[in-house]
Order: structure tokens, then C-alpha cells, then sequence
């Protein structure tokens, strides 16, 4: 992809500009893929001392693989090689100009201490130094269009309302101001985070939601536990999904006035609360026959304790809506994909554009 680059780098120095930093592998304008999250967009690969963390009680939360994961899946679509972990790497400017992953598992938007996992805040200073490094090893025009040439991808927000919902103790007055207020500190938080990048120079930046958590077994089967569901036919717990639908409309309606606030730049809301309701709503048109219970996981459906061995997953996990506590399934994110690239088979899931219309779209 990036071998016009990678040509004229000599002993770390660029020596000339290079004609283009697109991929010539496709014509796509899309030179690399930077991404930032939480366990959406990470299975434990870049959060320190996970295995012993055994993040929410599971050692395999996405199948042991972020390739089974949208930011992965979307990066095979545009033709970019598998994008590295920022722990994962060794430092060389040559995996740099290939995209990395700054997302973490139980990453929050909400720095919660200096124990607690990367941040956001963590991620975007991450972030900086990459580009600060791109500029010392290239000349700083190269560098420039590299960067705005480039794709981030920012998914956060999952684990702040996971904590939210299950730790009783540290968020019960957060949860008295209600839904709105907690949505509007974490949708600033986003939008903050969203002109940090313009400032660095992302032109092309794709936001996405958080997906429907009432849904996912732990969340029902603690609200059960509780005796406090508020249940529809599907058994998603309505109360916690009205929270998520909160914060997806905030952050969508924030993404739309950064769009007229930066018209050289082009930022996209995908809407993955709505995509996997889709799914959840009419199952059999995907080809899903479980919508409740975990493919890895023991307990009342799979909920009480995850997935801490591939030992004992279900035996076809493609049916199953839910992977483990928290996480779909690969055949979900694989549709999810599927519709965030092209519109189909469920439409309208980005917004204003379809992300296969960002790749192609010259800034």
C-alpha cells in the first residue's frame, strides 16, 4: 500500500516527497487506519496485563481475534493490511504508515484514575506522539497529507455505561441526574476529542455508537438477578437501552454540527445501536436463531460468567446474536460491515455518507 513512501525512507529520513500517499492498491484516498475504543475494538491485545485482568470475566471476549471486529473488517474492505496493536508494535516507521489500534478493552471516555484502563485522553496523546514521530521521519508536507489521507475511527462509550449499569456503588448519583445529563458529558467529551483530531489534521473521521447493551446477556441477566427488568419481547432491558439511544442521538446530532463547523474535513456516525436491533428484531432474515444467550459463556445464558475457555464455546457460533457477556458475535459485526461500507444489507447505518463513499471521497 505505502511502498511510495516506505522507497524514499533512508536511514529514517524521507528524501523526497512522494507523488501520492493514497492506497494505489485500490485508488481509495485512504493512506492508513488509526483507531481508537474500548473492547469494540480491541480483544485484549492492547491492554496491559489483560490476561491476568481477565477483563469482565472473559480471557476470549471476540473470539480471540480483533480481526473479527468492525474497524477490522472495514480495513479489509478499503484494501489495508491488518492493523497492529499499539503495544503490538515494534516501533518501526514502516508499521506506523500501516494504521495501528490505540484502542484498549474497558477503555472509558471518563478518565476514572490513574489505575483505571487507557482512557481517551490516553489514546489521543498516543496519537500525537504517532504523528509527531511521522513528522521526524518524514518531511512535515509528507507527513501532512499522509495524516489527512489517513481514516480514525473513534468507538467509545460501551464500558463507561457497562460501569454505569453494574457498579452500583461509584455511579449511583451519576445515575439520579438521569440519561441526558450522563450522555451529554460523555457526547462533549467525543466532540472534544473529534476537534483534537482536526488539530492534528484528521480530515477523515468516523464516530461509532454504542451498540444495544439492554440487550446483551450480563446486562439482562443482572437487571433478572435484581428483579428489576423492565423487559420487551426480546428481552432486552428497555431502561438501559433508552440511556445507550441517549447518547447515540447526542453524539450523532454533535458529528452533524462538526461536519458545518469543519467543511474541509468529512466525519461519519455509524449507527450500531440501530444495526444490531435490526438483527435483533427479525433474526431469521440474517440467518441468526439465538438472540439471548452467549455462544462462550456458563450460566443462565451464558451470562453469569464469560468466556475463560474456547473450550466452551456453542457449536455454531454464526447463529448466535452474542459472543460473550458484552460482545457480538463475528457474523453480526461481518453484517454490520457489510452495511456501514455500502448501505446494505441494513441502510442508513453511516451517516451523511456510507464509509465506502469517505474512502473514495478526495478532501
Amino acid at each position: 500500500m505505502l511502498m511510495g513512501i516506505l522507497s524514499i525512507v533512508h536511514h529514517g529520513k524521507c528524501t523526497e516527497t512522494p507523488p501520492a500517499t493514497a492506497n494505489v492498491k485500490n485508488g481509495s484516498h485512504v493512506s492508513a487506519l488509526y483507531v481508537l475504543g474500548d473492547s469494540s475494538v480491541d480483544c485484549g491485545n492492547n491492554t496491559l496485563f489483560y490476561p491476568l485482568l481477565h477483563g469482565r470475566l472473559s480471557s476470549y471476549p471476540c473470539n480471540g481475534s480483533d480481526a473479527t471486529l468492525l474497524p477490522q473488517l472495514l480495513a479489509e474492505k478499503i484494501g489495508l493490511p491488518s492493523i497492529r496493536s499499539f503495544y503490538g508494535q515494534n516501533g518501526s516507521l514502516e508499521e506506523v504508515l500501516g494504521g495501528l489500534n490505540f484502542g484498549s478493552t474497558q477503555a472509558t471516555i471518563m478518565n476514572q484514575g490513574s489505575y483505571s484502563p487507557q482512557s481517551l485522553n490516553q489514546q489521543l496523546r498516543q496519537v500525537s506522539e504517532t504523528l509527531q514521530l511521522l513528522q521526524l521521519q518524514l518531511n512535515q508536507d509528507t507527513a501532512l497529507q499522509f495524516t489527512k489521507s489517513s481514516i480514525f475511527v473513534l468507538s467509545f462509550g460501551k464500558e463507561d455505561y457497562i460501569d454505569l449499569f453494574l457498579d452500583n456503588n461509584s455511579t449511583s448519583q451519576m445515575i439520579q441526574h438521569g440519561a441526558q445529563y450522563f450522555a451529554n458529558i460523555l457526547a462533549n467529551q467525543m466532540a472534544n476529542a473529534v476537534r483534537y483530531l482536526y488539530d492534528v489534521n484528521a480530515r477523515k473521521i468516523i464516530c461509532l455508537g454504542i451498540l444495544p447493551l439492554g440487550c446483551t446477556p450480563r446486562i439482562a441477566w443482572e437487571s433478572n438477578h435484581r428483579s428489576a427488568g423492565d423487559y420487551n419481547r426480546n428481552s432486552c432491558v428497555e431502561h438501559v437501552n433508552d440511556w445507550v439511544i441517549e447518547y447515540n442521538r447526542l453524539l450523532n446530532e454533535k458529528i452533524g454540527k462538526l461536519n458545518k463547523e469543519f467543511p474541509d474535513a468529512l466525519m461519519v456516525f455509524c449507527d450500531v445501536y440501530n444495526g444490531m436491533m435490526e438483527i435483533i428484531n427479525e433474526p431469521w432474515l440474517y440467518g441468526f436463531e439465538d438472540v439471548k444467550s452467549a455462544c462462550c459463556g456458563l450460566g443462565l445464558n451464558g451470562a453469569v460468567i464469560g468466556c475463560i475457555s474456547m473450550d466452551m464455546t456453542c457449536h455454531q457460533a454464526s447463529t448466535h446474536v452474542w459472543w460473550d457477556l458484552f460482545n457480538p458475535t463475528q457474523a453480526v459485526n461481518a453484517i454490520l460491515a457489510d452495511a456501514a461500507w455500502s448501505g446494505q444489507p441494513i441502510p442508513d447505518l453511516c451517516h451523511p455518507i456510507t464509509i465506502h463513499e469517505l474512502v473514495y471521497k478526495k478532501l
